[in-house]
């Protein structure tokens, strides 16, 4: 009989259990793409993204729905996410076998970043980030658990692949590899009332973007 699981109200032992999922030591973001100086205007736009987050912030708690309207879309259309040929999809249900096969992960995530199929060349769509978003009053690495459980599916198509998990303020990126077995690292924290790291944040953004062009190489 199989087995059926919520993904958010699974562990992160659970998780890497069932999925075999083993972490990596984190690595720093330039080990993996170049970041590109952000022009004056992107720095203004990263400026009214944080003031506008701090005014909600300040009067109580930021629900997850408001972290997604507020934050997450200005930040993923300077990154270049809203940009052809990439397809934004939300709340998408992500059925998971887990490879043991009785086993059935089901889950709902936030947001997905996908490269269209090229209909010539018959490629299968790449995913090219995947987030979870919590309200502001929760610790971003809760949604660890969840982002491994939907990055995981993608590796049926490609080598490896970028997650994010956030709660407005701080953000965490995990790259999902993979392997035998697959592994995952979480990158180091940024944070959007800092005004350094928030500008690393757009870079991040932007180089992860990016990376839809080289689908080829790594699916």
């Amino acid at each position: 009989m199989t087995q059926n699981l919520e993904a958010s109200q699974l562990s992160l032992n659970d998780v890497r259990r069932l999925l075999k999922l083993e972490e990596r030591e984190g690595d720093a973001f330039t080990d993996f793409f170049s970041l590109e100086p952000l022009s004056e205007l992107e720095q203004q736009e990263i400026l009214k993204i944080r003031t506008d987050f701090r005014r909600y912030l300040s009067a109580g708690k930021v629900s997850e729905e408001l972290v997604k309207f507020l934050v997450l879309s200005p930040l993923m259309r300077l990154g270049g996410f809203f940009d052809i040929p990439i397809v934004l999809t939300m709340e998408d249900s992500i059925p998971i076998e887990v490879e043991d096969g009785d086993t059935l992960i089901k889950g709902r995530l936030d947001i997905l970043a996908v490269n269209q199929p090229d209909a010539e060349l018959v490629a299968a769509q790449f995913w090219i980030l995947v987030v979870e978003a919590k309200n502001s009053a929760i610790a971003p690495l809760t949604g660890l658990p969840q982002l491994l459980t939907y990055t995981y599916k993608s590796l049926q198509q490609q080598s490896s692949v970028w997650g994010l998990t956030t709660n407005g303020e701080s953000y965490r990126f995990v790259r999902v590899t993979r392997g035998n077995p697959c592994t995952y690292q979480i990158l180091p924290e940024l944070n959007l009332i800092d005004p350094e790291r928030s500008l690393l944040l757009a870079q991040v953004l932007k180089a992860i973007c990016k990376l839809q062009n080289v689908q080829l190489q790594l699916a």
